[in-house]
């Protein structure tokens, strides 16, 4: 299991509790695109350490403090323990998710862009292996001289050099086949079958050992993934456990972020003014129409100022990962504490507008009540699976959990609030031919249907085509997923603000103040003298019958 290094919650009140551990969540947080992951325990046979996609000059840093594995594993001849870096293709999943789950990814030679890092323990060495393009990277031992001031990361002059536990000499680096090039050439060299090896520290029964990559040229750009093997426990079917300590820093000639994230910071900048104009332009339509509007119309005046708070501290956020390689941790509070916030809101609204609270009633039934009693808590929850997400490791052992609790969750809520929209259909499609109003009942249903189709759109269009787009389109431009579905969520407020916007010749407002009857007698008064009094005289005389 993964440790951090948070404390136990103090003794309180649940709610007081609740605070605490999201407080400790969000200041146990990875370090932006500087990780360390701590693992004791581990049974897996592979971890997905993490992901990024490199520029040119781009970086990345590995940094192995401690690995401590079982005794039979150390006396083993066959490497059968260490990394992996793959480059992604656009267009594919990732290579941890395609492959056959009792294959070892160490011991085949493969002819897609693969890299290798094979731990001997016999012979405290790490042993290369590039395979397809992956022959023009720059690796070498030990980590890059330039280290950010970070307290608790390892320094350079404590991490190139492993430690030896009987005078074994330090880092090997040579050249099988060439031993008398130099290493800038040797690993320069296209189409050699050259082999590069590393030093393998050893020391109190852990081994440790650290090495940098760098992205030479523009051939070698896209996003990489890095992960950790130990296939002894894949080949012979028997879970033991392991510990591992690793450091991994990445990045990019302009900052920490991947390439796909380098614009999110002028993203959420500009979709957060996009939103606050929104709200600024939605509350002077309500000042100036205050005798038509609702509580539900200020409802969704703070769903977009939220909305546009919330994306001003993730931009800020993002800025300050690019230059960090971590988050403020106030900002990073605020972010969350917005987000928990915005989506709360979010679905809360659009479960009241389709349910036709004050719009068409003011009591909701007990079926309505009941999705509220549903979605509510599971958007909590899905917040908070988000939380977590965020401030762990990807490699870390419950990480895999919380995603699919979070996709699950997002799942059920965006299929309950559709419930209330349909049952509004329903009840006015009912009403149109029983209580006499039949073209306001009508008018009501066509839009209700309406917004039951934007809503349909907008939940299909963020959750699974914008996530095919993201799959489809190169590493660099991934970035539009989140441009498509922030500006699908401002269309859908911009569209639900115009459908609802309070006018007094808006279908959705004509709410019956009265009985039917007196409704009706209404109408009546309004027409002209003469149909007036053959209203009066054929009611009276209808009246008079009935007595």
């Amino acid at each position: 299991m993964a440790v951090s290094e948070r404390r136990g919650l103090a003794r309180g009140s649940p709610a007081e509790l609740g605070q605490q551990l999201v407080l400790l969540l969000l200041l146990g947080c990875c370090c932006g695109r500087i990780h360390r992951l701590v693992l004791t325990g581990e049974k897996r046979p592979n971890i997905q350490l993490n992901s990024f996609g490199f520029y040119t000059n781009g970086s990345l840093e590995v940094d192995l403090s401690l690995l401590r594995l079982g005794l039979q594993e150390t006396k083993e001849k066959t490497p059968l323990v260490g990394f992996s870096l793959t480059r992604i293709r656009s267009g594919s999943v990732r290579s941890s998710s395609t492959q056959d789950p009792n294959d070892c990814p160490l011991q085949k030679n493969s002819s897609n862009p693969l890299v290798l890092f094979l731990i001997n323990t016999k012979d405290l060495q790490v042993q290369v292996r590039k395979y397809g393009e992956q022959k023009k990277l720059f690796i070498s031992p030990g980590l890059l001289p330039e280290m950010p001031s970070e307290p608790g990361l390892p320094k350079p002059e404590h991490s190139v050099t492993p430690k030896k536990d009987s005078g074994t000499s330090a880092a090997l680096v040579e050249a099988k086949s060439k031993p008398a090039v130099s290493q800038g050439d040797q690993q320069g060299l296209i189409g050699k079958d050259e082999e590069l090896v590393l030093g393998l520290g050893h020391h109190n029964n852990s081994y440790n050992f650290s090495f940098h990559v760098v992205i030479g040229s523009r051939a070698e750009e896209g996003q990489y993934s890095l992960s950790f093997h130990n296939c002894y426990n894949l080949m012979r079917g028997q879970e033991q456990p392991f510990d591992i300590t690793v450091m991994i820093r990445e990045k990019n000639p302009e900052g920490f972020l991947s390439a796909s994230e380098i614009p999110l910071f002028k993203l959420y900048m500009v979709m957060s003014a996009c939103f606050l104009a929104a709200g600024v332009f939605w509350v002077s339509v309500l000042c100036k129409n205050t005798y038509n509007v609702f509580k539900i119309h200020w409802l969704m005046a703070a769903l977009a100022f939220t909305k546009s708070i919330s994306l001003l501290f993730h931009s800020i956020n993002y800025y300050f990962i690019n230059s960090q390689g971590h988050p403020i941790e106030g900002l990073a509070v605020m972010h969350y504490i917005t987000h928990l916030l915005k989506g709360a809101l979010l679905f809360i609204t659009i479960a009241l507008i389709g349910s036709g609270w004050a719009f068409v009633k003011y009591v909701l039934s007990d079926k309505e009540k009941n999705i509220f009693g549903i979605v509510i808590p599971l958007q909590v929850l899905a917040n908070v699976a988000y939380i977590v997400i965020e401030s762990r490791e990807e490699g870390a052992s419950d990480y895999g959990i919380w995603k699919e609790i979070l996709f699950l969750v997002d799942l059920i809520c965006c299929g309950a609030i559709l419930f209330p929209v349909v049952w509004s259909i329903r009840h006015l499609q009912d009403a149109s031919g029983t209580d006499g109003k039949v073209a306001v009942n009508l008018a009501k249903l066509k839009l209700f249907r309406h917004y039951y189709v934007m809503v349909i759109c907008y939940v299909y269009f963020t959750r699974i085509i914008a996530i095919l787009l993201q799959v489809a389109v190169p590493f660099q431009w991934q970035w539009l997923y989140q441009l498509l579905v922030e500006g699908s969520t401002l269309a859908f407020f911009v569209l639900t603000g115009y459908k609802f916007q309070p006018a007094g010749d808006n279908p959705y407002l004509q709410l019956p103040q009265e009985d039917e009857e007196d409704v009706q007698m209404e109408q009546v008064m309004t027409d002209s003298g003469f149909r007036e009094g053959l209203s009066k005289v054929n009611k009276t005389a209808s009246g008079r019958e009935l007595l």
